[in-house]
């Protein structure tokens, strides 16, 4: 089974938690990424400070954040097919013991 492979190749803030993500097969998201920002990785990420300090790391071509939380960028190409999903999963994380 073959499935094509995405690099983040741009990015801009568009608002809070919101980015406009560029792709190398020349499409786009713009991904509101509040819903996901839950659990031990992406919870930090619920303060602006920290989440408007996003990379793209130029060895996997992918959106990263300084505490190590980054998405697989397939996932941030579809975002739109992943969305529910991550959220439903995010809410779950809100509510697992430590």
């Amino acid at each position: 089974m073959k499935h094509a492979i995405y690099r983040v190749s741009s990015f801009r803030i568009e608002g809070p938690y919101t980015l406009r993500v560029g792709f190398d097969d020349a499409t786009e998201q713009v991904i509101d990424f509040q819903p996901v920002l839950a659990g031990e990785l992406f919870g930090p990420l619920r303060d602006l400070a920290v989440f408007n300090q996003v990379r793209i790391d130029p060895e996997v071509n992918t959106l990263v954040w300084p505490n190590g939380a980054d998405f697989d960028p397939a996932t941030l190409h579809d975002w739109p097919a992943h969305a529910d999903a991550l959220a439903a999963r995010a809410k779950q994380w809100n509510f697992s013991p430590a």
